[in-house]
């Protein structure tokens, strides 16, 4: 019998000074049997740093047809393509074809991820941007990681601010162009 999801909790305050964007979220999340507390983290992040009315998790890792985040307007047109991790670069070519912005967060070495790529097509990759953290952020916050956690996240001048369960984290976010 294969491994279930395992459902985390997180209720988390956003207050991202640098989009104005002030948010109560109550996000339940399924953490798939083969994905990472850090690719988890990194996509519950990811989440709060790009919110905006119509975002939405995705079927992500389960899935081949899909990021792990989707912006969509009323009509169901993708506004918003966001990678978590390290995906194929044929990932990045169809979601940049597909949305009005792709973007990815991840845990990893960014040009690493970049290198993964190199001789691949990805239709507009000069426009696509990796967000990622200080070294060693994400693994020291998955520490503090539990099933139910309250979170506090606030972004101001590029500098991330976390509060997981009382531990308190900062990292600065960095963007690297894919191309």
């Amino acid at each position: 019998m294969a491994a279930g999801a395992t459902i985390y909790n997180f209720t988390v305050q956003l207050a991202d000074l640098d989009r104005s964007v002030y948010e109560e979220l109550t996000l339940r999340v399924a953490q798939h049997p083969s994905e990472t507390d850090a690719y988890m983290l990194t996509r519950v992040l990811a989440y709060c740093l790009e919110y905006e009315e119509g975002i939405d998790f995705t079927s992500g890792i389960a899935s081949v047809d899909e990021p792990a985040i989707l912006v969509k307007d009323l009509t169901g047109r993708v506004l918003a393509w966001i990678e978590v991790g390290a995906p194929d670069a044929s990932r990045l070519h169809f979601g940049s074809k597909l949305a009005d912005r792709t973007t990815l967060y991840t845990h990893r070495d960014p040009a690493k991820v970049i290198t993964a790529w190199a001789g691949k097509p990805i239709h507009q990759a000069d426009k696509i941007m990796i967000h990622s953290f200080d070294r060693g952020f994400i693994d020291d916050a998955v520490a503090g990681l539990e099933r139910r956690n309250t979170m506090t996240v606030s972004v101001t001048e590029g500098q991330l601010y976390l509060d997981l369960n009382g531990n308190n984290y900062a990292t600065a976010i960095h963007e690297t162009p894919a191309a």
